[in-house]
């Protein structure tokens, strides 16, 4: 089983080598850890979805250094690409563009569209340029993780859900927690006018400030990553509930099933007198903060996932604006159990 390793200049240089060679380096990215291998490399991309269980026709998205290597894996560059670009990169957005004849289609799930970013994490950029200088410079990289399962923002996340499915020759690169904690806000440009496919650490405000006002309309638009009904999921059941009814819905489940092992996911510090006295929760307080909830949301979520739990219970944050991100990730998590 792979195990993470703390980064240094010489560990890059050897994840750079090993990239180029068709090999798969987990790394840090400013949003969750990606599963990383040589983006124009159609064999090493296949090795990204054999170790997550990937379905072959779900995109994943190519990460660069710089404009200029985004640029070159697009058949159009329009303007409003420029403007997004010099306001968000490096960051949390990936734009969908009209593909290069040169990206693959195992990179793409067959379609004429791919998604690129240039992230901002530190550890990413750095191993982003080692890599430009001996192999192709572009890495794709969805989520370290199992797929459909909750995504890693921590090195020792990655390790749980796929380090028995690395070779012998894979890395885990650790760069400490993720600073933003939920994934790249996806615009596509790919159509007649940019609509944004995912939310994500950047807010559809932010954008519009740069671009002017968005459609909202979805039909017709590319697969990309995370855009499932159901992802992001825990192995134990897990239902989105409303604050008034948190309370209600455990003392009913611990009722009727007594020795139900029960999770909770609560924007407070602590419990109302109201739940049962007798009942032994494992709770995790999230902060009423979007960006501080984001953050802490999947690292919270694996921690709760890990102790076995039947039920977890996630209190829902408020549907405003600034939720949107936390709200599109609880609703796909909690999917299979809102149907």
């Amino acid at each position: 089983m792979a195990k993470p390793q703390s980064v240094n200049p010489c560990l890059l240089s050897t994840a750079a080598e090993l990239l180029a060679l068709g090999h798969l380096v987990a790394f840090p990215t400013e949003t969750v850890y990606g599963l990383g291998a040589d983006g124009l490399n159609p064999k090493a991309v296949a090795k990204i979805f054999q170790a997550k269980g990937r379905p072959a026709d779900h995109p994943v998205i190519l990460h660069v250094a710089d404009v200029t290597k985004a640029k070159s894996l697009a058949l159009n560059w329009p303007a409003v690409a420029d403007q997004l670009a010099q306001a968000f990169w490096p960051g949390p957005m990936t734009l969908i563009l009209k593909r290069a004849a040169h990206v693959p289609d195992a990179v793409t799930g067959g379609q004429e569209s791919v998604g690129v970013r240039i992230p901002s994490h530190p550890v990413a950029l750095t191993l982003l340029r080692e890599f430009s200088g001996i192999g192709s410079g572009v890495i794709a990289a969805p989520s370290a993780n199992r797929f459909g399962a909750i995504s890693p923002t921590r090195a020792i996340d990655v390790a749980n859900s796929i380090g028995d499915r690395l070779g012998p020759h894979d890395l885990i690169l650790d760069g400490g927690d993720c600073q933003v904690g939920v994934e790249s806000t996806i615009v596509d440009l790919s159509g007649d006018a940019p609509r944004i496919l995912r939310p994500g650490g950047i807010g559809r405000q932010a954008i519009e400030d740069v671009i002017g006002q968005m459609t909202s309309a979805t039909g017709n638009a590319p697969r990309v990553s995370g855009a499932l009904a159901s992802h992001y999921a825990p192995q134990a059941k897990t239902m989105l509930i409303d604050a008034a009814r948190v309370v209600e819905t455990i003392n009913k489940h611990h009722l009727e099933q007594p020795t139900l092992k029960i999770g909770g996911l609560l924007i407070r510090a602590t419990l109302p007198q109201e739940i049962a006295g007798n009942l032994q929760l494992h709770i995790k307080a999230m902060p009423a903060d979007p960006a501080a909830y984001a953050h802490d949301l999947y690292a919270a979520l694996n921690d709760l996932d890990r102790q076995g739990l039947d039920l977890i219970v996630i209190e829902a944050p408020a549907h405003t604006p600034e939720w949107e991100a936390v709200l599109d990730r609880l609703k796909r998590a909690t999917y299979s159990t809102s149907k």
